[in-house]
């Protein structure tokens, strides 16, 4: 039998459950979050025990940085979302053209890390919601578990602005006013 991704989501979530029955049902204390780390690392180990642990073979588009770096610089009509899993990333937005109207970008960090550079007198939103995670505003906001907002000095919601909703799990977002 082959294991991949689905049957250790499959088996992770049934012994998740199993452990909840037991604590509620039982009243016995089980580590859930120390057993769900440490199955995590026996199915790390047994994939590259099989030598079945090949990271080439996931697959994702360009938006997606999965083990790995990258820069991105501006933004595209076609690239509105970005994904860092288990990476990091670097996103200039500091040259962002506004002249056709507000544009907005989504980025979700997930086991990463991601810079974001923006221009303070560009008119900019930004909310950033993180559990277990950072994201760390421009006036020194931060938010660990739960949201945060953040607006440039010359935002104005009747006008054109950037729109930056970033999701942060495990990870870290940082963003940078030049």
């Amino acid at each position: 039998m082959k294991m991949g991704a689905g049957m250790f989501w499959g088996i992770l979530l049934i012994l998740i459950g199993i452990g909840i029955v037991i604590r509620v049902v039982f009243n016995i204390d089980f580590p859930i979050v120390k057993f769900i780390v440490a199955f995590f690392f026996i199915f790390l180990g047994i994939k590259i025990l099989i030598g079945n642990f090949n990271v080439k073979n996931i697959h994702h588009d360009e938006n997606t940085t999965m083990f790995g770096e990258r820069r991105i610089e501006g933004l595209d009509a076609d690239h509105k979302e970005f994904n860092v899993i288990f990476g990091s990333n670097t996103i200039d937005l500091r040259d962002v053209d506004l002249s056709q109207g507000s544009k907005e970008v989504e980025i979700n960090v997930i086991f990463g890390s991601t810079d974001i550079k923006i221009n303070e007198k560009t008119p900019i939103k930004i909310k950033a919601e993180s559990v277990f995670g950072s994201a760390q505003m421009p006036n020194g906001n931060t938010a660990s578990f739960g949201s945060t907002q953040y607006k440039t000095e010359t935002y104005n919601k009747d006008s054109s602005y950037l729109y930056i909703k970033a999701d942060v799990v495990f990870g870290g977002v940082e963003i940078k006013s030049y």
